[in-house]
């Protein structure tokens, strides 16, 4: 153990799935005497938890590590070290290697496992961990989470689908599902300590493998004190009726479901090899809102992948019309090394994808702010889940949809789930008055 005034930093980039690895993280750093931080200056650690799906994302992260070379020399002490997908990539790990000497230590995706040893390593010697190969899926309980209302539960690791743009299967590995029984005995522990909301976490977690994921969802609902399950990430090929089924029937999981489809061409869709068409994607969505009206449905889209034509794009503007997503998170196409699209030649110029990407996004703001409004009078039920970013006066939480929901109220609420009436929407949150704190003995005017 090291010396109890010591503190660490951690700085996360990504996805949930690394959220969650940071969680585990910090929880070990706690278990060695490190008090947590969120200052470099006073940090006598600070680990970077890289994403590498996107370039400007790794740009981020080598030009935050440059600015740290003047506080290392400053204090010669300080562990400085680079994690995750990023850090699993032999090429970047040899970038860090030579192009910044005050790094101490890089490990990749499968060695999280191994991280006490490679900070003790690292104390009198740099380390690099990049082998591929991991314990188990042994799992540390991630007692430092960031909030005491939600949590995430992985429930796999990696991917088989190898869509041809992206590195993820290359730095997470091929699919692992854990045990169903540690799944539920880390819900348990949560609901054990309080907590209201379970996210279950993994690349494309229907493909889950040591059950039917519904039939997870199902077990996940029975533990007492779970009020709500959400999941994340979807793929559309392994979107079963069953799943459409637990989703409507089950009171614990919630009416919503984020479901990528990255492209409204067939010729792009299947040049980036994604297992579906157009069609097959429609009908989905068709069956799910016959089965589930007031479903809230987001998705992932990407512009200017290298065989997109403009008339491939517009296929993307008709889908995206049609389907009147709540919410789409856009992305431009970033090339990565190593995958099949890496060698794909552009038909549009940069110009025209942003273009396109900017006429995409007001598209879809539109959509977002017009569903929104239809809230505005309605009543909800919100999980409190803490104090508002923005605006300290406020507590935040959400509906069963996933609704963002701002409004004025005591912070015993925090933890609880109230009645609101919907006062007010913006394209991406709600605001709203508190009409029960939900025991139905305080009504609130």
């Amino acid at each position: 153990m090291v010396n109890n005034s010591k503190k660490a930093r951690v700085i996360t980039y990504g996805c949930a799935q690394n959220e969650n690895d940071s969680e585990k993280i910090r929880a070990m750093l706690l278990e060695m005497g490190y008090t947590i931080t969120d200052s470099n200056l006073d940090a006598d650690l600070i680990l970077f938890n890289t994403c590498a799906v996107r370039d400007n994302a790794e740009q981020r992260v080598y030009g935050n590590i440059g600015a740290l070379k003047s506080l290392k020399e400053q204090k010669t002490d300080l562990l400085i070290g680079v994690c995750g997908c990023m850090a699993q990539q032999s090429h970047v790990a040899q970038h860090i290697k030579t192009r910044f000497p005050h790094v101490d230590f890089v490990f990749g995706t499968y060695a999280i496992n191994r991280f006490r040893q490679i900070v003790y390593s690292a104390i009198s010697q740099r380390v690099f961990d990049i082998d591929e190969h991991s314990d188990e899926l042994a799992e540390m309980p991630a007692h430092d989470r960031l909030s005491g209302v939600v949590a995430t539960v992985s429930v796999m690791y990696g991917c088989n689908n190898f869509c041809s743009y992206c590195i993820v299967p290359y730095v997470r590995g091929r699919e692992k599902s854990r045990p169903v029984q540690d799944i539920i005995n880390e819900v348990n522990g949560l609901a054990a300590q309080g907590y209201k909301e379970i996210t279950l976490l993994g690349q494309n977690v229907n493909s889950y493998s040591e059950v039917p994921f519904y039939r997870l969802l199902d077990l996940v609902s029975k533990v007492d004190g779970i009020e709500r399950i959400r999941f994340i990430s979807s793929h559309p090929k392994d979107i079963t009726d069953d799943l459409i089924d637990t989703i409507a029937n089950n009171p614990k999981v919630c009416k919503q479901l984020h479901l990528p489809f990255q492209a409204g061409s067939n010729k792009v869709l299947n040049d980036m090899n994604r297992g579906y068409t157009r069609e097959k994607y429609l009908d989905i969505i068709k069956r799910i809102k016959q089965r589930i009206p007031d479903i809230t449905l987001t998705g992932d889209v990407i512009v200017g992948f290298p065989t997109e034509t403009n008339e491939d794009f517009e296929k993307t503007i008709e889908l995206v019309s049609d389907v009147g997503f709540d919410m789409l998170f856009t992305f431009i196409y970033s090339k990565r090394e190593g995958t099949p699209a890496q060698e794909m030649a552009p038909v549009l110029t940069e110009d025209e994808v942003k273009n396109n990407f900017n006429r995409l996004l007001a598209l879809q703001n539109d959509i977002s702010a017009k569903k929104n409004k239809k809230y505005i009078g309605k009543f909800e039920k919100v999980l409190v889940e803490g104090q508002s970013k923005n605006n300290k006066k406020y507590l935040t939480g959400r509906t069963d949809g996933g609704k963002i929901v701002n409004f004025k109220g005591d912070q015993k609420l925090i933890g609880k789930i109230i009645d609101a009436k919907i006062t007010k929407a913006a394209t991406w949150s709600l605001t709203g008055r508190i009409i029960s704190d939900g025991s139905n003995t305080q009504i609130f005017n």
